[in-house]
C-alpha cells in the first residue's frame, strides 16, 4: 500500500466532491436520488460551513473522500462526529485506504474532544458492514432511523397544532 495523506477540501474541490458523491451513489444503487449540485455543495460546505470534507491522496491522485459534521449527544454532554459518506475509488479498494480514512476520522474525533464517531450503513452492503465490524464498530440494535423529506416535510412545517 502506497502512503495516503489527507487534506481538507477546498472550494476548488467541489466538482471532485460531487463526482465522488455520484460514484458512491452509483455503487449503492442510489444514483437517481442524487440532486446535489456544485452550487449547493459550495454553499453548504464552504459558505455555511455545515459539514467538512477530507480528501485522501495517494501518489498525487485523489482516491476518495469523507464528508462529516458535528452532532451532539445529550447523554455524553458533548459533540460527536457523524460520518455522512466515506468513499474510496474502486481501483484503490482493498489496500487499506478505507482503514486509513477511519483512523484519520478517529484522530480528528479525539483531537476535538468528541465523545464518539458514528455513521449509518445500508444493511445489504455486506462488504462495508464486515469492514466496519473489523474496526470494532457495533451495529446499533433497537434503533430505527426516521426521516421526513419532500412533501411530508412541507406538510409537517405547515401543520396546525390543536
Amino acid at each position: 500500500m502506497a502512503h495516503i495523506t489527507f487534506r481538507p477540501a477546498l472550494v476548488s474541490d467541489v466538482p471532485l466532491i460531487l463526482q465522488f458523491i455520484k460514484e458512491l451513489a452509483e455503487y449503492e444503487g442510489l444514483l437517481k436520488e442524487v440532486v446535489a449540485t456544485e452550487a449547493l455543495l459550495e454553499e453548504w460546505l464552504f459558505e455555511k460551513q455545515r459539514a467538512e470534507v477530507i480528501i485522501g491522496v495517494v501518489e498525487g491522485q485523489n482516491v476518495g473522500f469523507a464528508l462529516f459534521f458535528h452532532n451532539f449527544s445529550t447523554f455524553l454532554g458533548r459533540s460527536g462526529i457523524y460520518l455522512e459518506d466515506l468513499y474510496v475509488k474502486r481501483e484503490y479498494r482493498g489496500a487499506g485506504y478505507g482503514q486509513a480514512f477511519m483512523k484519520e476520522l478517529a484522530r480528528i474525533t479525539k483531537e476535538r474532544g468528541c465523545g464518539r464517531l458514528e455513521w449509518w450503513c445500508l444493511d445489504d452492503n455486506h462488504p462495508s458492514v464486515a469492514f466496519y465490524q473489523s474496526l470494532g464498530a457495533e451495529a446499533m440494535a433497537d434503533w430505527t432511523v426516521f426521516r421526513v423529506t419532500g412533501p411530508a416535510l412541507e406538510q409537517l412545517a405547515k401543520k396546525k397544532i390543536n
